[in-house]
């Protein structure tokens, strides 16, 4: 939520937005990395993207001080999605700056993917990222906000977005290729970030925790992800390093399965999406019981 200083960072930004005004560039701001690395690839060098999440930081924990709220109100364009974070969700509604909100993209209807009743609530769960087709979308919905900003490079901004749909959907072809035999593989994880990857690629996820890594899962839901390993025959249980991580290995060693990372990439990192994807990929063609 906003700090009760947040009324004296309005005045404050709102001077500071008029001494930048003659600036070269546009100002964009990004609220997280997946989201980030959107942005800096459709402006390319005619827009400066900035992360609004902090280096080491949880993106659905962030507080904005005064500081951050003057950069947004400087910015040029904000781009974020409603309802993973509160404060800039507040943040949005107080401000005159134009946004993308990328939540569209959670259910648009792109080529290959799920139907709108195999998608995941967006609401518990808002990974739409890790469906690659589906950040793609939102790579469009930058440069459309792009364009109308600076329509003397709309052709520069749809032209990258167009190229990263085409690296996008060489990834997507890469994931459906590997993961073909693994059809209706179920895929154990310390907590629900995967849906959209996993109703996009054919895969049944289950959570030891719910959306939120932080909450420790009660003992009949530790009880029932333990039948489901034993009835499927689950060889891996997937985790990220967090706080689950320790109740992930526990689970692992009690089954005698082994464990191994996906990465949901909601914190801020200097890897590259498609880098992290692909380790995704390799971790799920490794620990997943697959025919063929």
């Amino acid at each position: 939520m906003l700090g009760a200083g947040m009324a004296l960072a309005v005045l404050t930004a709102g001077c500071a937005a008029e001494a930048s005004a003659g600036d070269d560039g546009l100002e964009v701001m990004a609220s997280f990395s997946p989201l980030v690395f959107v942005a800096q690839r459709v402006a390319g060098e005619d827009a400066q993207v900035t992360n609004l999440t902090p280096a080491g930081s949880d993106p659905h924990n962030l507080e904005l001080s005064p500081a951050k709220f003057g950069q947004l109100q400087e910015a040029d364009l904000i781009v974020y999605l409603s309802g993973l974070q509160p404060a800039t969700d507040d943040a949005v509604a107080l401000l005159d700056v134009p946004v993308v909100d990328t939540a569209d993209a959670a259910h648009a209807d792109t080529p290959g993917g799920a139907g709108a009743e195999e998608l995941p609530d967006a609401g518990s769960d808002p990974h739409f990222w890790l469906d690659p087709m589906r950040l793609a979308w939102a790579g469009h919905q930058v440069a459309d906000a792009l364009a109308e900003l600076e329509p003397e490079h709309a052709s520069q901004y749809r032209d990258r977005a167009s190229a990263l749909e085409e690296e996008l959907a060489q990834l997507d072809d890469e994931f459906a290729d590997a993961l073909k035999p693994c059809a209706d593989a179920t895929v154990v994880t310390s907590h629900e970030a995967f849906g959209y990857l996993a109703a996009r690629y054919n895969l049944n996820q289950v959570g030891i925790a719910g959306v939120d890594p932080e909450v420790e899962p009660s003992p009949a839901r530790l009880r029932e992800v333990m039948a489901v390993v034993e009835e499927t025959g689950v060889r891996t249980i997937f985790f990220e390093v967090n706080a689950t991580q320790k109740m992930a290995e526990r689970l692992a060693d009690e089954l005698g399965v082994g464990t191994d990372v996906l990465d949901p990439m909601e914190r801020p990192s200097d890897d590259d999406y498609v880098r992290v994807m692909r380790a995704n990929l390799e971790a799920l063609t490794r620990g997943l019981v697959c025919d063929g």
